[in-house]
């Protein structure tokens, strides 16, 4: 296979670490999974806590998965 066009050919500039691929590919799944949207009766339970503290839900969810403990 030759290299296209405009490279050199060479080898590449940093070998790529297997390992650290795989844990960038497991964070960004645990990631997805974690802001899935939960159910509605969840969201619902939520908001209205999140609006009685001040909070958007956004922030209120975000605190749940930093803490993993409701405020």
């Amino acid at each position: 296979m030759s290299a296209p066009p405009g490279h050199n050919g060479g080898p590449p500039l940093e070998d790529p670490d297997p390992e650290e691929g795989w844990r960038l590919h497991c964070w960004r799944r645990a990631r997805k999974a974690a802001w899935k949207t939960p159910g509605r009766e969840i969201v619902l339970r939520r908001l209205a806590r999140a609006e009685a503290l001040g909070m958007s839900y956004r922030d209120y969810t975000r605190e749940i998965l930093e803490r993993g403990r409701y405020l």
